[in-house]
Parts: structure tokens; sequence; C-alpha cells
């Protein structure tokens, strides 16, 4: 069933943990978490510690962090020993993209790469057998609460193409923008995890418990 891998960077800092004790209360097991360094994008989000902190407080769950920085490798040690279960970067902001996906592995985690709207799918092509996932970025990378961007469903019918006729199992993760009206669209094209966000389960007028089983109960009257 596609996970619901819910963004953190939706959270205000000023009510944090208690919407993060909300998600978890409402069955989320994913975390999705971005790190930004205000360099490859305009932005600062989440300090390292952040990290180890959640997982410390909620180890049965998924840490996928999804690194928006420049020099990725930089991030790999500290992110392994904070606890990050998946860790994903994004291939134009490092020389060595098969170097970085091997010293994440070795370092026990899932290895992934981000694949920004502007990058043709086929990109991925010279280190595909080394992903363990892709977050298929369905925004311009940088900013939570941007719109789906149009076009991003025949993207994501590539990819999931691609993986099939090339044999892969890499899991497909559709970060940015994604809301109910696309989510059949999703499902059936081959979206293994939705970055869920305010369009889906924060800022919702019945809550983040809710939320989180109305995306279930959706989801699954889908598949």
């Amino acid at each position: 069933m596609t996970i619901n891998a819910a963004s953190l960077a939706n959270i205000p800092i000023t009510d944090f943990p208690n919407q993060l004790e909300q998600l978890y209360k409402g069955g989320c097991r994913w975390f999705h978490v971005d790190l930004m360094d205000g360099h490859y994008v305009p932005n600062l989000m989440f300090p390292i510690s952040a990290v180890k902190q959640i997982k410390e407080r909620y180890p049965d769950c998924v840490m996928e962090v999804h690194l928006m920085v420049s020099n990725p490798q930089d991030y790999i040690r500290s992110m392994a020993s904070s606890g990050c279960d998946m860790l994903s970067f994004h291939i134009d902001s490092t020389s060595f993209v098969r170097r970085t996906l091997s010293e994440i592995k070795e370092n026990g985690m899932k290895a992934g790469i981000a694949l920004n709207p502007s990058q043709r799918i086929d990109i991925i092509e010279p280190f595909a057998n080394m992903l363990d996932h892709i977050v298929f970025m369905s925004v311009e990378p940088g900013f939570a609460g941007q719109s789906f961007l149009p076009g991003s469903i025949e993207r994501l019918r590539q990819l999931s193409d691609f993986r099939a006729q090339n044999n892969l199992s890499f899991q497909i993760i559709v970060d940015g923008g994604a809301h109910y009206g696309i989510l059949k669209d999703l499902i059936v094209n081959g979206c293994d995890a939705v970055v869920t966000n305010i369009y889906t389960i924060f800022n919702q007028p019945d809550g983040i418990i809710s939320a989180c089983k109305r995306f279930e109960e959706t989801v699954r009257s889908i598949t």
C-alpha cells in the first residue's frame, strides 16, 4: 500500500512536538525530513540533531532524510550516527554520485537520489542499479506548500516504465504538492510513497490524526 511519508517541514516550530505526536497516533510511521543548507536551495531547514532526537523518541519510525545541500557526502556519517534509515541527495550537488551512493550504503542506510522537475528521467541510468529509492520532485526543491507541477504525472509514468523495463526495484517517493485529486494517478503510475503535506495531512479542519486515517482509507480504496 502506498505509504504516508509525512513531511515534517510542514509543522510549525512552535507546535512541533505536539503535531509530531499526532502523526504517530494517526498511524504514520514514516517521517520525511528535509535538510537544507541555504546554498543548494535558498532556505534553511532542520539541524542534524533533529534527526537524532526524533529517532530516539520514535525508534520504530522510518527516518527518511532528503538532503538539499551542497557536498552531500559531508553529511553521510552524521546521518548514520543520528539514526537515519534512508538518505537521498540531489545528483547535481556532487560530482561523485556513485561514490556517494556507495558511502551511504556502507554506512548502513538505504541510498537514494532526488530527481528535479527539470532533469531527464534517463539521467539516472549510469547508477540506477545502485538505488534503493528515488525522491521524485513534483515541485522545485526548497520550500514547503508549493503546487503540484503540470506534467509531473507523465514524468512519473516515464520513471515507473524505466524501472520496469530495466527490472529494477527502487521505491518511488513523490515529493511536492500532492493532493487527493491526483492521488489515484500517482498510485496507478507507480508511486510507492507520497510525501504528505498541507493538502493531505497538515492544516486539515479535523486534525492530523483523522487526516492520517483518511489518507490510508483513500489509498486502500484505490488499491
